[in-house]
């Protein structure tokens, strides 16, 4: 698309017209100049003709957006039937009444499958960055978040996240006496080996995050959409593609009434969405990939925090045990004892956690490497 002079544009608009406009515009489509003094403006009305001269004393010539919201949306919903179908189309990783999702086999199928699928649109979303949106190699690299690593950013997320996971890693450190066994590293060893614990914590956070974030979230930012617009929506893809365990679990579970079922897939779809958002925000502050995939296997590793009832010590009898993401109950076997003094301090840890989350979101995802500046 031809470039035009945007400053023009928006003076004739603003001589003529009283009504609101908002101007988003991606780094990527920006001149060099333009590209450090202002990669995202937001321009609103009745401030005076001088102020927005003013703003606009730094236009440069600047590109329209080089992808439309349909063509986007289209690819998403692709991206998305392509990373789930694959699961039904073959009996090695098709689940059934005799055969769970957890099977080693039906695991080791389905990361193969996983891992065509995601090649095949990390191949297809960088040939429409440098085609589409011209954009060059080192570009790509960092719309993608593949580069540079940061390891600043890395510690940072996780730090964040640590924060308001304050209250569960209480529990699993100190109340469940865990700390002994990170340290020797006998969980780490436990949960990866195992198919079960290589799925939710490697294949899994690697293929969502390099598909749902890394791929996604780009294409949407060349589009008109806005940056809070594209963390709102684009999270809806990652919780659509979890609707399927529904079925898988009505297969596996033939005696279970329907309404448990969808109320179990409502609430899956509602959780895997909030993470979406979160995962997106970090994504779009930090620009980094690695940053949000082990953010995602903490949280796998953590599961949803306890809000109500009673912190129960354990006196472990065994060793860790994987299971699915889905199934409830702690990783440790033992005795339960309930402990009404531990569960006050498990409350306050998970209330102050919230409230340093709060505190803390915007400064520990601050990045010179954000994809987007808004607020």
């Amino acid at each position: 698309m031809a470039p035009i002079r945007l400053y023009r544009h928006l003076s004739n608009y603003f001589q003529n017209s009283g009504t609101y406009f908002t101007c988003h515009v991606h780094p990527l489509v920006l001149t060099p100049k333009f590209r450090q003094e202002q990669p995202l403006i937001s321009i609103r009305p009745r401030l005076g003709a001088a102020y927005y001269m003013n703003i606009l004393m730094y236009l440069e010539e600047v590109t329209l957006p080089p992808l439309s919201v349909g063509f986007v949306g289209t690819l998403s919903v692709a991206y998305t039937v392509l990373y789930v179908l694959p699961f039904y189309l073959s009996a090695t990783t098709r689940p059934s009444p005799t055969l769970s999702r957890d099977a080693p086999s039906v695991i080791r199928a389905r990361i193969r499958f996983v891992s065509v699928s995601v090649t095949l649109a990390t191949i297809a979303t960088i040939y429409v960055l440098a085609a589409r949106a011209n954009a060059s190699h080192l570009d790509i690299l960092r719309l993608l978040g593949w580069y540079p690593i940061g390891l600043v950013e890395v510690a940072k997320s996780l730090l964040l996240t640590a924060i308001l996971f304050a209250g569960p890693i209480l529990e699993k450190a100190v109340i469940e006496s865990g700390w002994k066994d990170w340290l020797r590293g006998q969980t780490l060893h436990e949960s990866l080996s195992s198919w079960i614990g290589w799925r939710n914590y490697v294949a899994g956070p690697v293929s969502e995050e390099i598909l749902f974030r890394s791929l996604l979230v780009p294409l949407h930012f060349l589009t008109p959409m806005s940056p809070n617009r594209v963390i709102l929506l684009t999270p809806l893809y990652f919780g659509i593609a979890h609707v399927h365990h529904f079925y898988e679990f009505v297969l596996t579970h033939p005696h279970t009434p329907l309404a448990p079922c969808i109320i179990r897939s409502l609430i899956q779809f509602s959780y895997t969405t909030i993470f979406g958002w979160y995962a997106t925000f970090l994504f779009v502050r930090t620009g980094n990939v690695i940053a949000i995939i082990l953010v995602h296997t903490f949280c796998n590793w953590a599961g949803l925090p306890r809000v109500w009832g009673q912190v129960e010590p354990r006196v472990a009898i065994g060793g860790p045990v994987n299971r699915g993401k889905e199934d409830s109950g702690s990783e440790e076997s033992g005795e339960r004892e309930g402990s009404v003094g531990w569960s006050i301090v498990y409350y306050v840890f998970l209330v102050a956690g919230a409230v340093g989350f709060q505190q803390n979101l915007w400064t520990l995802t601050q990045s010179p490497r954000a994809l987007a500046n808004f607020g």
